[in-house]
């Protein structure tokens, strides 16, 4: 009997002297991304339920990226912060693959997610059309559930090689067992996954560059012709997907119209223009100059070009942050195949994994002005009992004003 406990506790060990100080950090920093992500995209699930504004398809991938997030701040992270402070796996065999199977389900479905992000911006500013195809409310549903069910069928068949790795102190598939089938994966989301939506924002960059070169063209030729541009765009919101409409009607009825005012006397009398006396001013019709094809990136008005830029930068972000937290770890388990590299360096790369599953509610809050509000909602809300109760200590009396 104790020779089995022993068995297993040096199983599920991950002790050693050169990290007996760094859990420390470890355990520090673990706290701070669970304390943060459960708070944060906590937050932004509510904010997408209470805030009308919020309620858009685009913020749907948002949510659907919290919930991932949500999962892993809530349900993995509070047991590797147990693991780092005891340096050993507390939790059995069942709950370690339990873990290293949700642990590449939140993963696998946090990829997904960016990358229907991306699509999604690149089809607003090139395709409207599709995208309200394929984005539409049923689309938005069918493509969360292929992302769920994707990396369930994913991740399900490692089932029998999730184990303890003592390198980074948590549960994970086992390194070679689980080959070929786990480089594959590997290597599709991480590689595949991330290097296409890299590819959609280069894309994306390309168009909106493109269509801003043009639209200053324009704006110059307007100018020299001492034609100032008339745009008339719908509201949009800060999920950009009010944008994107061809706004150049008014223009071309404009045009119109002066074409029309030249030919008939009458229907310039009716516009309110009187005609000229001169026989040469009525045989000489204004030369009228066409407006350029309509485009969905360069028509947009300068409001709705401002928006979309400001939520795709938003987007480009939390794609960068999640290779930054990445990058680091997989390239690490690629060159050390040995395991030769000292373990608080594993530990390390794997710890800043963790900051991946807390950042995008900060990233929201300070790059998107109705998330950004929808926050501090929720904030004064939640801590409007506590401010109830210190001024009722305080003897000011207004528990009533809160109440109702």
């Amino acid at each position: 009997m104790n020779g089995t406990n022993h068995t297993d506790g040096s199983l599920f060990s991950c002790y050693s002297a050169s990290v007996v100080g760094y859990r420390y950090f470890a355990v520090l920093w673990g706290s701070c991304v669970t304390f943060t992500g459960t708070i944060g995209n906590l937050m932004t699930v509510l904010a997408f339920a209470s805030d009308q504004r919020l309620r858009t398809r685009f913020n749907v991938l948002i949510v659907n990226l919290a919930i991932a997030d949500l999962l892993y701040c809530t349900v993995l992270q509070p047991i590797s912060v147990d693991s780092y402070l005891h340096l050993r796996w507390r939790s059995g065999h069942l709950w370690c693959r339990i873990f290293g199977f949700l642990l590449f389900l939140s993963n696998s479905v946090s990829i997904l997610t960016l990358c229907l992000v991306a699509i999604s911006r690149y089809l607003l500013v090139t395709k409207r059309a599709t995208f309200d195809r394929v984005f539409s409310n049923r689309g938005l549903a069918i493509l969360i559930i292929l992302a769920w069910g994707l990396g369930i069928a994913s991740f399900a068949p490692l089932w029998r090689v999730y184990v303890f790795v003592p390198q980074v102190c948590t549960c994970s598939f086992h390194r070679t067992e689980g080959r070929p089938y786990s480089t594959i994966l590997l290597f599709f989301y991480f590689f595949i996954g991330l290097g296409c939506v890299g590819v959609f924002y280069l894309l994306i960059y390309k168009r909106v560059y493109t269509a801003s070169q043009a639209l200053l063209r324009y704006r110059l030729s307007r100018r020299s012709s001492k034609k100032k541009p008339t745009f008339s765009g719908p509201g949009t919101d800060d999920s950009g997907v009010g944008s994107g409409v061809a706004n150049t009607s008014c223009t071309e009825v404009s045009s119109q119209a002066d074409l029309v005012a030249s030919k008939d006397p009458s229907a310039r009398e009716g516009t309110g223009i009187k005609a000229s006396e001169s026989p040469a001013t009525k045989q000489t019709p204004p030369v009228v100059v066409p407006p350029p094809a309509p485009d969905p990136a360069a028509s947009r008005s300068p409001t709705d070009d401002s928006e979309f830029k400001r939520v795709t930068r938003m987007c480009f972000t939390v794609f960068l942050c999640f290779v930054f937290c990445f990058v680091p770890f997989l390239l690490l388990n690629i060159a050390d195949k040995n395991n030769s590299a000292p373990q608080v360096l594993h530990m390390f790369c794997a710890n800043l994994t963790w900051l991946n599953s807390c950042i995008n509610p900060v990233l929201y809050a300070l790059m998107n002005r109705q998330f950004g509000q929808a926050y501090r909602v929720l904030l004064t809300k939640a801590a409007a009992p506590f401010t109830c109760l210190w001024a009722w200590f305080r003897g000011k009396g207004l528990c009533v004003k809160w109440r109702s």
